[in-house]
């Protein structure tokens, strides 16, 4: 008898509170891209040559916007990509820009303006002696930068973001490397999280992981993992004005220490993103919290720096992504949360009701299973996350009036989950698709110990 994790597809569904739609999942380790009716059927499925660069997300126009991640990127940190594409319904690559060199790439996250700009996060390598140059205490430079092929960097890798237009011209950029300091608007060269944290300690120092734009107040929104915390950037002058998360990364109020937060609020936050209110909406994921590890979704509103609204389960591991995660604000107010780690992504009510569970069956190359098991579908112990391989970084969804899906069909294709329970390993695969599953596999393992 093997030990499982629990079922996959739709677990719970209230048909009067959920928010009618169709919900778009881009599976870590598949080259496929679905969307799913609520009862968890297919209805379109987009395949790539490539795993995701984490995610995509459909635009108004009904192509799909997906991050890729093509073989023999340089910076080898959880979260590398490599570049965005938009395919059209069909399949076909509409337009791409691809982001990757020996002293840059794409990572994690993109954002398609109102203009149709598009906006994409990426490292930038900066040596030990650039690093020194800057103020850095030489004894807490990594001494191993964890690049690809073991090239050994002993500096930092920053991140950048670039705004391209559709011609693939550089029409806006921002570093954080041009704005270190100790103030409120500037980034201490400094900081990092405390011991043991180690795969907090290596090159990827600063470790963002979203990017949201306001066309309203024209402000581009930036999140850091590490510095737990995330940043209203002015897109006229380039200024931080904002900054909320983390008053200790500019020396401000209590660090944590043993079983207290001290003044930190975020620990590990991911995907922070405008609402239509004004607010922020964001997934906390509580991971290394010195009073308990536990993930929540967090609303606040800047005005007054409170949280206004959040969502945690009572016990913790109900609920819980150490890394990634993501939250969408339906329009009916409900909130559409994915963690991670579990391949969970659920829908809760303003008043904290759950109303709409699936649990991701999709393991390697499209493979989806009825119940994902202990000892063939997570990582290896060495890993403290707990990651799966089931795993989405994340996932949205639209209603049947959405722009992008008018005139589109949407002929069911049959249920997610078409794997018997028992399905153990990967021998029914061909010799290839084997090959590659066994390449994702040492790849995620070899990521979540760098993690």
């Amino acid at each position: 008898m093997e030990l499982l994790i629990g079922p996959t597809g739709v677990l719970q569904w209230n048909k009067e509170k959920a928010y009618e739609g169709y919900t778009l999942v881009t599976p870590s380790f598949s080259k496929s891209t679905y969307l799913v009716d609520m009862e968890g059927d297919i209805v379109h499925e987009w395949e790539s040559t490539t795993p995701p660069g984490l995610y995509a997300e459909l635009l108004p126009n009904g192509n799909l916007l997906r991050g890729t991640r093509p073989p023999h990127t340089t910076m080898n940190f959880g979260g590398t990509a490599g570049g965005v594409e938009e395919i059209d319904w069909e399949g076909k690559v509409v337009w791409a820009y691809y982001m990757k060199g020996d002293m840059y790439t794409h990572h994690h996250c993109f954002k398609r303006a109102p203009n149709g700009n598009t906006f994409l996060l990426g490292w930038e390598l900066k040596t030990r002696e650039e690093c020194l140059a800057a103020g850095r205490d030489p004894a807490t430079l990594p001494k191993n930068g964890h690049l690809h092929e073991g090239i050994n960097v002993r500096g930092l890798c920053p991140d950048y973001v670039v705004e391209v237009d559709k011609s693939g011209k550089i029409v806006w950029e921002w570093h954080v490397w041009d704005h270190l300091g100790t103030g409120v608007d500037q980034f201490d060269i400094n900081f990092k999280l405390p011991d043991p944290t180690d795969y907090l300690a290596f090159a990827d120092w600063t470790h963002f992981n979203t990017i949201d734009y306001c066309e309203k107040t024209d402000t581009v929104l930036l999140n850091s993992r590490n510095f737990g915390e995330f940043y209203f950037i002015d897109h006229k002058t380039g200024k931080m004005k904002y900054r909320w998360g983390n008053p200790t990364a500019y020396g401000k109020g209590r660090k944590p220490s043993f079983a207290d937060d001290g003044d930190q609020i975020l620990f590990g936050p991911h995907c922070p993103q405008f609402t239509d209110k004004g607010t922020v909406l964001l997934f906390d994921n509580g991971w290394l919290r010195p009073e308990l590890n536990r993930s929540r979704a967090v609303e606040m509103d800047p005005k007054t720096g409170k949280i206004i609204w959040e969502f945690q389960s009572n016990n913790p591991n109900g609920f819980s992504s150490p890394f990634q995660g993501a939250t969408q604000r339906l329009p009916n107010g409900n909130t559409l949360i994915t963690s991670t780690n579990a391949g969970q992504i659920f829908e809760v009510t303003p008043e904290k009701e759950v109303v709409w569970v699936f649990m991701s069956p999709w393991c390697f190359n499209g493979v989806s299973k009825r119940v994902i098991i202990d000892k063939v579908d997570a990582l290896p112990q060495h890993s403290s996350a707990g990651i799966q391989f089931n795993m989405v970084h994340r996932a949205y969804r639209y209603g049947a009036d959405f722009p992008g899906l008018k005139g589109k069909k949407l002929a069911k294709k049959g249920h997610c989950v078409d794997a018997p329970y028992w399905f153990k390993d990967y021998s029914g695969l061909s010799a290839k698709d084997q090959a590659d599953a066994a390449k994702a596999a040492e790849a995620a393992a070899a990521a979540a110990a760098a993690k």
